[in-house]
């Protein structure tokens, strides 16, 4: 599992694409927090609420463009086969290529933090920034791009084309996160109906955690879909071999 770990990490940062997205990530949330309508010096008071509000969509583009290779690729050029030759097992191949990805995620949003202190130094003393709420938030993105993560390896070990990877990660990524929370929009659907359908979707349970408080029904939420689409990974590439 260590070496498939380090073999995508190494194939990451030989394309021009690993560095693009990150480049693209860094700048586009850089710019709509500090330079587009809406940014922090158009409020009252300095937040990061710009961040927070848009970093999952460009989550949405951005991890499915760090995922599209890791089967895709594989099936493409014919080495899954030999891969799976050796004295390995499918779960050990998926979670190498999950904690690479998890970590290609990790190097990317680390460094997002600075973003708390430059807005930190721009609040008046006296009205510092939620820090609870901001921890929150942090987490709550880390999850929701390692719930991405899981996404994204599903749809690449679907195909062996790396664009039609990521237009179907774009999609599920899309529709987990805000379809449901849409669909429970709808106004022939009562309070009850309309909050188990919300509750479904990922939105719901991001926006919980961005308001500080950490709910272990939550965190098991997270965990289960992560859990859910390493399994149907499996399914997938077991069906393969039949």
């Amino acid at each position: 599992m260590i070496s498939i770990f380090k073999k995508e990490i190494n194939g990451f940062f030989s394309s021009l694409i690993g560095y693009m997205s990150m480049g693209v990530f860094f700048l586009f949330l850089g710019l709509n927090l500090w330079v587009f309508p809406g940014n922090i010096f158009e409020g009252l008071y300095a937040s990061l609420d710009p961040f927070f509000a848009t970093a999952p969509w460009v989550l949405v583009f951005l991890i499915p463009a760090i995922t599209m290779r890791t089967f895709a690729d594989e099936f493409k050029s014919g080495t899954f086969e030999l891969l799976a030759t050796k004295p390995i097992s499918d779960y050990k191949i998926i979670l190498g290529k999950y904690f690479a990805s998890l970590f290609l995620w990790l190097i990317t949003w680390l460094p997002t933090i600075i973003y708390f202190f430059c807005v930190k130094s721009l609040s008046l003393k006296g009205a510092t920034i939620d820090l609870g709420a901001t921890i929150g938030s942090y987490l709550g993105l880390f999850l929701l791009g390692a719930i991405f993560v899981a996404i994204g390896i599903f749809a690449s070990s679907l195909t062996n084309n790396q664009i039609t990877a990521f237009l179907l990660g774009v999609f599920l990524c899309y529709v987990l996160y805000d379809a449901f929370f849409q669909l429970s929009q709808l106004p022939f659907l009562n309070s009850s109906i309309d909050y188990f359908i919300q509750s479904i979707g990922i939105g719901d349970h991001y926006e919980s955690i961005s308001r500080g408080v950490i709910d272990t029904r939550d965190l098991v939420y997270f965990i289960t879909v992560i859990g859910f689409f390493i399994i149907s990974t499996n399914t997938v590439l077991e069906s393969r071999k039949w």
